[in-house]
């Protein structure tokens, strides 16, 4: 909805706006009380919304009060008084319409502005000094909030873990006890018929075909795993083996695992790094908030 036609347009000398203490003060005449009214306003934190609201607060009589671009579209009420006093505007109570034309800033030295950066500066040091040890202590208790939920949810997870390691420990022991009785059983069944049933010249070849066939299979391993056969490492592999299968048939999810235990230690990384500046008095440290 635009600038209605009908209104009664007043002069621009109806409303003025003077800037004191670098503020602006907007005066105007209120309608139904017949008196001008001063109104000083923050134009970095006052929307339109919050001036026209003031105004009607003043007078009680005005029904009406929005304000309207020179084309005729109208300002929206969360726009901030800093940006509509960088143009001209219309200011319509109730059915008549104010031509405004703010006045242009003047602006500030560089000396004058180096030295209001400093102010800034200045006032955000304080606020930091005085508002940290609070900031500290509700991050403190939100990082052991977060840390009492991951436990929460991990105990039953670790618990489940913890019995399907036994469980793939014991079947990788017992398949390595397996070999161990397998290949005794082989000494000996190679022996007996070496000195009881065959003579050596008999089982010499034998004895070499079994060598080549196991070097063979130990190359096999190589081939499909990419790794030497290390006993060490044959033994990891098994056991992973076991752990996963299992997992899969418990249903133990893995993934949601490893990143509940990723979060944890990030969030106890995260509490150290809080604690630290806590107790020497030294400046925080940057802490990551990822959840």
């Amino acid at each position: 909805r635009g600038w209605t036609p009908y209104s009664t347009l007043v002069p621009s000398d109806a409303i003025t706006i003077n800037y004191r203490h670098g503020l602006p003060v907007i005066t105007l005449m209120l309608p139904t009380r017949s008196e001008r009214c001063q109104f000083t306003v923050k134009p970095a934190l006052t929307t339109v919304g919050a001036f026209l609201q003031d105004v009607q607060r003043e007078d009680k009589g005005i029904e009406r009060a929005e304000v309207f671009a020179t084309d005729g579209s109208k300002v929206s009420d969360a726009t901030l008084l800093e940006v509509l006093l960088m143009n001209d505007f219309k200011l319509v109570i109730n059915n008549t319409a104010y031509s405004v034309s703010p006045p242009v800033k003047e602006k500030l030295s560089s000396e004058h502005a180096t030295e209001m950066e400093d102010i800034k500066s200045l006032v955000h040091r304080l606020f930091v000094a005085l508002h940290l040890e609070d900031h500290q202590i509700r991050k403190e208790r939100e990082l052991l909030q977060k840390l009492d939920h991951l436990k929460e949810e991990l105990l039953p997870l670790e618990q489940m873990k913890a019995r399907i390691m036994d469980s793939a420990d014991a079947k990788t022991s017992r398949l390595l006890w397996i070999g161990l009785a397998l290949m005794s059983t082989q000494g000996g069944a190679l022996a007996w018929l070496t000195w009881w049933v065959y003579s050596w010249d008999i089982m010499e070849p034998v004895t070499y075909f079994i060598t080549y066939g196991s070097a063979m299979a130990f190359y096999a391993y190589f081939v499909l795993t990419k790794q030497d056969y290390i006993y060490t490492d044959a033994k990891d592999r098994q056991f992973l083996h076991y752990f996963y299968r299992k997992s899969r048939k418990q249903h133990f999810n893995v993934e949601r695992y490893n990143k509940l235990k990723e979060d944890l230690a990030k969030a106890e990384e995260s509490l150290r790094r809080l604690r630290q500046p806590l107790h020497l008095r030294l400046p925080i440290e940057e802490i990551n908030d990822k959840d």
